[in-house]
């Protein structure tokens, strides 16, 4: 008892131990996982960076190519021509000369371009070329003018204006030159009006296609179109542009224009798989969470088996220790009872011849009983650490069963127990004798321990279909469903047989199921038909024996009475 005091706490200790590294487990990993998601979430937010960087460029360079083409309208002389729904070859103001032409009427209302010229004073507009409603020329009449005034100074350089605005819903781009006076004031402005929409269609292509809207070192000879997606939409959310393919990515950036190119807002998108690729040196760091808790569950799993096996092992250590204490019980009373006797024989106490042959019957019945405790220990012993050895030969059932059954009778007669055979004779079956008469005498003993006194046991056999079946029946309690198969464990008992005075240690039944399995057999416990307990052995092999047979098993076991 001593010894499980000292290792309940050691026991307390060790599990301490191991939750306490469960734990640590636990932090490290989840500190492990806050690494990574920050890792990842930087990683995540350098693609943002780089989308919004593509924006940027996208819109620097839209900016520059509007401008270089609108440049390109306002200098590039032409003749106005007949067909003022294209782009005219030479500019109409060029010289003054010409009479001014009235807007279209009828089916043509707009045209592509629209030529005018308009006084910063009066707002009237003598020279137009091309077709255009009365909005559009109200817009200009309103907006140019006020432009020119709030953002246009008189420096010299100062001469270009673009105005991007809305007249009916529909973008409209208005392009102008100022000419002033010697003074520098701002005397008229002459340029076109065209639909922004389809004017910039082509540059908003052109960009996504010709120009980089990222570092080259970082995504090579790759085409825009095939890593970034382009959409571009007025102030108001209406779209203006929208690249071929569209992707859908958490990597998307956004830029504004200035209102000089009508406030135009560009959304970027990176292509997901691509951009984790090319843009981030060994790719987007991939979550760590599934393998962090299966770490912590296999960790946890550890824990648990550990815990189970310490305590597994403190469990055995108790049942040793209660095996130990019972069997120096089992073996201290049939001690005892054979010193007393044999001081009695040898201090010439006994009274009568009777009374001398009684003691010398209690000294062998005892003595029996110490060899069958013997022998179930060792078998134990052999059993635990895999020792166990049989030497089958053909042997004939009956004749064993019934040598055990003598052996038994003085252990048996002690309680005043009766024991009755029904055996079928004639069958043999390859078994260790040795082996089969411990395993009957473990069944007998164990039901003359746990059943009542004066009751009587049946020992049965019977063959069918190669296999040769024994079972001993006795008029006890009997055994629960639920623990039948838990009797067959080393060191158990019954609660009620553990809590009674009956002595035991709890292996006879062990030995008993190891030594039929080495046999290739099987045993179990059923419900006998007075209600008590009736255990089986069930053995492969067996077979009717001849008349040979039977002379040579009657020679063998002449053999052994005369050598015992």
């Amino acid at each position: 008892m001593s010894s499980l005091r000292t290792r309940q706490p050691r026991l307390l200790f060790l599990i301490g131990l191991l939750v306490l590294s469960f734990v640590l487990t636990t932090v490290l990993a989840y500190q492990a996982q806050v690494a990574a998601r920050s890792h990842r979430d930087i990683a995540e937010r350098t693609l943002r960076d780089y989308a919004a960087f593509s924006a940027y460029e996208y819109g620097v360079y839209v900016k520059d190519v509007l401008s270089n083409e609108v440049s390109s309208m306002l200098f590039v002389p032409a003749d106005f021509g007949d067909n003022t729904s294209t782009r005219p070859r030479r500019m109409p103001w060029a010289s003054d000369s010409g009479e001014a032409h009235a807007p279209c009427t009828g089916e043509r209302v707009d045209s592509g371009y629209f030529y005018f010229r308009v006084d910063m004073a009066t707002g009237e507009m003598p020279l137009m070329r091309g077709c255009s409603s009365e909005a559009v020329r109200n817009w200009i009449r309103d907006t140019i003018p006020s432009h020119v005034r709030a953002y246009m100074s008189k420096s010299y350089w100062d001469y270009m204006g673009r105005v991007v605005g809305r007249v009916n819903g529909e973008p409209r781009l208005a392009a102008f030159l100022v000419q002033r006076d010697e003074s520098g004031q701002a005397v008229s402005a002459i340029g076109f009006v065209t639909p922004f929409r389809s004017f910039a269609k082509g540059v908003f292509r052109a960009v996504h296609k010709n120009y980089p809207l990222l570092p080259p070192s970082l995504v090579g000879k790759t085409p825009n179109d095939s890593l970034i997606s382009v959409y571009v939409s007025d102030t108001a959310g209406r779209p203006l542009y929208q690249s071929a393919v569209t992707y859908s990515s958490n990597y998307m950036g956004k830029a504004k224009l200035p209102a000089a190119y009508g406030g135009m807002i560009i959304h970027t998108a990176l292509r997901p798989e691509l951009a984790e690729q090319r843009l981030l040196i060994g790719g987007l760091p991939r979550s760590r969470l599934p393998l962090l808790l299966s770490l912590v569950a296999v960790s946890a799993g550890l824990v648990a088996v550990s815990v189970q096996q310490l305590r597994r092992e403190y469990e055995l250590g108790r049942l040793r220790s209660d095996f130990i204490s019972s069997i120096s019980h089992e073996l201290r009373t049939p001690l005892a009872q054979v010193r007393m006797f044999a001081e009695t024989l040898l201090l010439g106490r006994v009274r009568n011849e009777e009374e001398r042959h009684r003691s010398l019957e209690i000294i062998d019945q005892e003595a029996r009983r110490l060899t069958h405790l013997v022998e179930n220990v060792l078998q134990f012993s052999r059993s635990e650490r895999h020792l166990t050895r049989l030497s089958p030969e053909p042997t004939e059932i009956a004749g064993q069963v019934s040598d055990a059954i003598e052996a038994f009778a003085p252990i048996a007669q002690a309680r005043k127990v009766s024991v009755r055979a029904e055996l079928e004779r004639g069958i043999i079956a390859p078994v260790d004798r040795s082996a089969l008469r411990q395993t009957l005498l473990n069944l007998l003993d164990n039901a003359v321990k746990y059943g009542p006194n004066a009751q009587a046991l049946t020992v049965g056999m019977t063959f069918e279909h190669g296999l040769v079946r024994l079972w001993v029946d006795d008029e006890g309690p009997g055994i629960e469903i639920a623990q039948r198969e838990k009797i067959w464990d080393p060191f158990y008992r019954l609660d009620r047989d553990a809590n009674s005075a009956v002595a035991g240690s709890g292996i006879g039944l062990a030995v008993v199921r190891e030594l039929v399995t080495q046999h290739g057999g099987r045993v179990w416990v059923e419900r006998s038909k007075s209600g008590g307990a009736r255990f089986v052995v069930e053995l492969p092999g067996a077979s009717r024996a001849t008349a040979a047979d039977l002379s040579t098993a009657a020679h063998e076991v002449s053999a052994e009475s005369s050598l015992l």
